[in-house]
């Protein structure tokens, strides 16, 4: 009789504890710029250290004031955009790990966030946002001489895609720089990041 009972409780009790506990929904954040609204969510699953350095910037309002001061476009809807601290010492916290796409998973397809660098480890709050899919020109590959390291991916744009690529088709000065790089990249009038927030995910 007790094997019998404690045999039904295992059948009703069984499904419920087969369930597993649903996973947090991933931060979000919204750049509200001069162009619209792109919200952007942040990967800290497969990329903890590269999408929690950007949700440092985004918390310290770091990026508010910051511009989209660099737009590379190879093809209709196709290219990348940058923007953030530029150089501005009194915006830039120290330089992160690289996390590799090989490591991370992540590729650099459309909307893709990534930050840039120079050399691996030298990331700090400069971000690049890919328009169609530059995988896997941007992401690692151990397979390729010198620095094959890739750009750390670290989310996407999960709106605003429209105000990404409207960045990305204004035109671009033909002589201006940033501290003489990007020459033909820089934007005639740059878009401008009034507030970077967090964005509560319903």
């Amino acid at each position: 009789m007790k094997a019998a009972w404690f045999f039904a409780l295992m059948l009703t009790a069984g499904p419920a504890a087969a369930q597993v506990a649903p996973t947090a929904p991933l931060p979000r954040v919204a750049l509200d710029t001069t162009a619209g609204r792109i919200v952007i969510e942040a990967d800290t699953l497969h990329a903890p250290i590269t999408a929690g350095n950007f949700l440092k910037y985004v918390d310290g309002k770091r990026l508010d004031g910051v511009v989209f001061y660099r737009a590379v476009k190879v093809a209709d809807r196709f290219g990348f955009v940058q923007f953030g601290t530029n150089g501005d010492p009194k915006r830039a916290l120290p330089p992160i790990r690289h996390e590799p796409t090989t490591q991370t998973g992540l590729h650099h397809t459309d909307g893709v966030i990534s930050v840039a660098r120079f050399a691996p480890g030298t990331a700090t709050g400069d971000f690049t946002i890919s328009v169609g899919d530059q995988s896997p020109a941007l992401d690692a590959d151990p397979a390729k001489p010198g620095d094959n390291a890739g750009y750390a991916a670290f989310g996407r744009v999960v709106e605003g895609m429209d105000a990404i690529v409207t960045i990305l088709d204004a035109p671009v000065s033909p002589t201006a720089t940033v501290r003489g790089s990007f020459k033909g990249e820089v934007p005639v009038t740059a878009v401008k990041v009034l507030t970077a927030r967090r964005v509560v995910v319903q």
